[in-house]
């Protein structure tokens, strides 16, 4: 059982620090990395055996829109993953075996307007592929021990991704955000893990950033459609607002529910929005002792 870590950007509002904006925690890589730096630590104090690099939301496009140069752009990106190795190397003697993820979230996210939970994008394939074909290059030169792709909506960009991570050939988890037994583009979980099957360097595949009430289903999915072990991490079950940016109505993990997941076949569990050091901490604390 491997323990990942929870909501980066929970663990950096806990500490105070502000998100706003259309870079989201992407935007601390420049002004306050040693926030994100901080939350990587709290988290493999928590328990977490893998850390989630601060770079879902970016992207060079993102931020040359922001302002930053092409240059700058990828430094920052590339530092997204150094602060998370950095934190993982303080913990390697105590801790052995540790991991750095490095995120890749949806093309959606970087519009920052709601589109990565609704897919269906009204770009071309060759678009996504043009989007998320460097920035993949870019987060594997900086040397994590595999990717993160995950909250993906939609099957359409999936297939760009799988095809991606083919050519790359770096250790992955691909996992979609759905909706009851559909992504949240409407497509059949069959559909969507049946387009992840036969991909090399996919490890996991599964579920985030979805109520804890559809992991299930989904991790049920995964694993008849690929083969592979799944990896759930849920959030925290609220609802979220694209205008205002905030949580409303949240619950804790429910273990009777992480059970049935791992029972289907999770073996990497953690949490995603909502979910901060505090809960990582009890999730290890629940399944010490399970292989």
């Amino acid at each position: 059982m491997t323990i990942l870590d929870g909501g980066l950007s929970t663990a950096l509002e806990q500490q105070g620090a502000q998100l706003g904006g259309a870079l989201w925690t992407a935007r601390l890589l420049c002004d306050a990395p040693e926030h994100i730096a901080r939350a990587h630590r709290a988290f493999f104090r928590a328990g977490a055996q893998v850390a989630t690099a601060a770079t879902y939301q970016a992207s060079e496009s993102g931020f040359r829109t922001a302002g930053y140069d092409a240059e700058q752009a990828r430094r920052l990106i590339t530092r997204g993953v150094r602060l998370a190795v950095e934190a993982r190397d303080e913990f390697a003697t105590e801790v052995p075996g540790l991991l750095v993820a490095a995120s890749v979230g949806p093309y959606g996210a970087v519009r920052g307007d709601g589109s990565e939970y609704r897919g269906r994008y009204g770009v071309s394939r060759a678009q996504l592929r043009d989007f998320h074909g460097p920035r993949l290059e870019l987060l594997a030169a900086a040397g994590p021990d595999l990717f993160a792709v995950e909250t993906i909506p939609d099957v359409d960009e999936a297939v760009v991704l799988v095809e991606l991570l083919g050519e790359i050939g770096i250790p992955a988890w691909f996992s979609y955000s759905v909706r009851g037994e559909r992504t949240c583009a409407g497509q059949p979980l069959a559909e969507a893990y049946a387009a992840l099957a036969g991909c090399a360097p996919l490890i996991a595949a599964g579920v985030n950033c979805s109520d804890q009430r559809d992991v299930l289903a989904a991790v049920e999915a995964a694993v008849a459609a690929t083969g592979l072990q799944a990896v759930a991490y849920p959030n925290h079950g609220g609802v979220w607002d694209d205008v205002t940016k905030t949580w409303s109505g949240a619950a804790a993990l429910d273990f009777g529910l992480v059970d049935a997941w791992i029972a289907a076949g999770a073996r990497f569990v953690g949490g995603c929005c909502g979910l901060g050091p505090s809960n990582i901490q009890a999730l290890a604390q629940g399944l010490s002792g399970r292989p």
